[in-house]
């Protein structure tokens, strides 16, 4: 698939060197809770931040399009990503989210020298800690402990994209909105809600009425649960 015509912004902002930002101290705190970091070595950790340039985007910026050979590697500091897909004629889809806490990467095509299958797309305002994607794989695989659980990571994200276009094709809209919120609670309240519709492939006036309809049922069960 070619590199798809871009109508929104099409690089995020300007980006800063971690040593030098002025908020340096609370970015390193983020980065030692991110889930995709666990596995470094505390000692590493110098070592890694020297690798690492901050942007703040706004929604809508695209930190990487589809079609191109230059990649990076993301940890999402603040705010919610995209991974999308999109045809010639700008028909999209939205293969996964991932916020604060998780990472972003096309690690699977860069390790088979190919073109991004996907853009990366900020859902909301967001801060990622970025480096290219040839500094990263150097550093973990001086790191076997980080370059075991990092590709676990990987397979485990395609994993949940492979199950997520299976249930598309095989759940109704009530079993695909139900699957979403089980599976994914934490990104319930951070996902538009006409982000979310595009994700499960409804429009979003039948999102609306399924989701006002689980909170009633909701609403009714733990009344019925109370203490009179």
């Amino acid at each position: 698939m070619t590199a798809v015509k871009i109508s929104k912004n099409s690089a995020a902002a300007t980006m800063t060197q971690l040593t030098q930002h002025p908020e340096q101290n609370v970015i390193r705190l983020q980065l030692r809770k991110n889930a995709a970091l666990q596995a470094l070595e505390a000692e590493d950790f110098a070592e890694f931040e020297q690798l690492l340039e901050i942007t703040d985007g706004q929604k809508g910026d695209f930190l990487l399009m589809q079609g191109v050979r230059k990649m990076e590697q993301y940890f999402i500091l603040d705010g919610t990503l995209k991974r999308v897909v999109a045809n010639g004629k700008g028909k999209e889809m939205i293969l996964r989210f991932a916020a604060e806490g998780d990472m972003e990467t096309s690690y699977a095509a860069w390790r088979l020298g190919k073109p991004t299958p996907y853009s990366i797309v900020c859902v909301t305002k967001a801060r990622v800690a970025r480096l290219p994607l040839p500094q990263w794989a150097g550093f973990i695989e001086r790191r076997p402990k980080l370059a075991k659980a990092f590709e676990f990571a990987v397979m485990r994200g395609m994993s949940e994209i492979m199950a997520h276009t299976i249930t598309l094709h095989l759940l109704d809209a009530p079993g695909r909105v139900h699957r979403f919120t089980r599976k994914h609670p934490e990104l319930r309240d951070k996902v538009p809600q006409k982000e979310l519709a595009s994700y499960l492939n409804l429009s979003a006036e039948t999102l609306s009425r399924l989701i006002h309809k689980r909170k009633g049922a909701a609403k009714a069960a733990a009344e019925e649960t109370s203490p009179d």
